[in-house]
């Protein structure tokens, strides 16, 4: 489901719009404009993101773990991790979101 998920962020980066960053992602997911949400993790402390999956599956908005920041960093783009990554458009990324659950 990891891989899957990368995928979808990197294809949905090129071809639709992505978001990044617990801030911009909690906005995003508070706004009911996420698609999919990706959260890390390995982030330290585990408060700062404790918040997202609750606020999405609250939303209706599918969820998925990975395990390093850092990759999902690169999938969105990044030359550092990011803690989480919200689609907003999923641009040519639509079958491979309808595999992660999204509606």
């Amino acid at each position: 489901m990891s891989d899957k998920a990368y995928e979808a962020i990197e294809i949905a980066r090129k071809t639709g719009k992505i978001t990044k960053g617990t801030n911009e992602v909690t906005k995003a997911i508070e706004k009911g404009k996420a698609k999919l949400v990706v959260v890390a993790k390995d982030v330290t402390p585990p408060e700062v993101i404790m918040h997202i999956p609750l606020l999405a599956r609250e939303k209706g908005i599918a969820v998925v773990e990975v395990e390093k920041k850092a990759d999902l960093g690169a999938s969105a783009g990044l030359k550092v991790g990011t803690a989480s990554v919200a689609i907003l458009k999923e641009g040519e990324a639509k079958d491979l979101l309808r595999e992660l659950g999204v509606k």
